[in-house]
């Protein structure tokens, strides 16, 4: 998101745990793109309340997975808020080679970056 359109606005992301690193997979696929992941950590939505992000300053949340987006219903039922669920291939158990894991893993980040297109429009010309 950030890449595409900068800091125009806050986006935080989260997850359904926060004790998973980021997959190596993703981080190469986006360092395609000039996406830096190397240093990025899942974190949960109780993480997020518990490091100052308050929920209800939040206009949208996008849930990547069906548990993402019945944690972030239940999170956000006090709130007003509109949670999206983006179907996104999950790429980590595809693929036997490495080569065939990356094609998995690009096809699940160009989704990713096809949605946020149609939803929020070309980013700006820089």
């Amino acid at each position: 998101m950030k890449k595409l359109y900068g800091q125009r606005t806050y986006v935080q992301s989260a997850g359904v745990k926060n004790d998973l690193e980021v997959d190596g997979f993703a981080v190469a696929v986006c360092k395609e793109l000039g996406i830096e992941l190397s240093r990025h950590r899942s974190r949960s939505f109780e993480e997020m309340q518990q490091w100052g992000d308050d929920l209800s300053g939040f206009d949208l949340v996008v849930a990547l997975s069906p548990a993402s987006q019945r944690q972030a219903l239940e999170f956000t039922r006090f709130f007003h808020l509109d949670v999206e669920y983006w179907p996104v291939m999950d790429p980590s158990g595809i693929g036997e080679t490495r080569e065939a894991k990356l094609t998995a893993y690009r096809q699940a980040r160009d989704q990713i970056r096809d949605r946020m297109i149609a939803r929020f429009g070309p980013p700006p010309e820089a």
